[in-house]
């Protein structure tokens, strides 16, 4: 396998040095890539489908890093240099054993695209300065453990896509309706009863946009809507009839619905 690999390291310095794709290797340690260390010109990293465990601090003297794909591996923690890549663009890190994500991490200058689907994050992995990442815009945070998404959320005023599906949220903030260049919205299968009416600013009404909903414990109002048409929903939240009983509906605090999912069986939190 290490000849195989080295190889593979060889041909890429011999093109053009830039791209170095290692997907479903049997790769344990990314340090033991024979050869790893000296492709300095590295744009584009992808080792997904692995058996990769932790992301060396190193990574950060890959300057010219733009892409990194580690899906499918079984990492638990991200070092806090990844914020340091100045042109690190696309980050996908779906399909770990992620708890957090780094201190710092939002320092990310250029960030657009990141994916931490299917992982063990909440609203308390987030570090402090996460919504600092006014690049991004798409955030793939599905699968996740969130209950509340923090009204920060606000300042990510460039994000296109965010997705949301298969959390355990049982509100929105009012802040998503500060959006407004949002396009795609996936909140299928949470604990949803309500949406807040400043969700009514939102562009997400037509043949290019797309907003999920499904699998929500919706209240009847809401859920007669759906039944017409998203158009209608948007619509209904954008009236004073719903605006009262949104007002009433948050003054009740009642108790949220109930976990409909265990996901103590997920695959991201087996330990190894």
């Amino acid at each position: 396998m290490a000849s195989k690999l080295k190889k593979l390291v060889d041909d890429s310095k011999e093109g053009s040095g830039t791209e170095l794709d290692l997907v479903d290797k049997g790769i344990v340690n990314i340090l033991e890539i024979p050869g790893f260390a000296s492709l300095k010109n590295l744009t584009k990293l992808v080792l997904a489908h692995n058996k990769i465990s932790s992301v060396p601090p190193n990574i950060a003297n890959f300057l010219n890093l733009e892409i990194i794909v580690l899906f499918n591996n079984i990492i638990e923690e991200l070092p806090t240099t990844l914020s340091s890549l100045p042109k690190l663009k696309i980050l996908n890190v779906g399909m770990n054993r992620l708890n957090s994500l780094p201190r710092g991490f939002g320092a990310c200058p250029m960030l657009e695209v990141l994916d931490v689907t299917y992982n063990n994050l909440s609203e308390n992995s987030l570090p402090a300065n996460f919504f600092c990442l006014d690049t991004l815009r798409a955030l793939y945070m599905g699968d996740n453990d969130f209950e509340h998404l923090p009204p920060e959320i606000g300042r990510l005023k460039n994000l296109q896509v965010l997705v949301l599906r298969e959390n355990d949220l049982v509100e929105l903030p009012k802040d998503m309706g500060e959006l407004t260049r949002l396009r795609e919205l996936h909140i299928q299968g949470n604990r949803l009863t309500v949406l807040p009416p400043e969700m009514g600013n939102l562009d997400l009404v037509g043949t290019k946009q797309v907003f999920k909903a499904d699998g929500n414990p919706w209240v009847t109002p809401i859920a007669d809507q759906f039944q017409v048409g998203i158009s209608h929903v948007f619509d209904y939240i954008r009236s004073d009839t719903y605006k009262f009983l949104y007002g009433r509906h948050i003054a009740a605090r009642a108790d949220p619905p109930p976990k409909s999912v265990d996901k103590s069986k997920k695959i991201s939190r087996i330990k190894k």
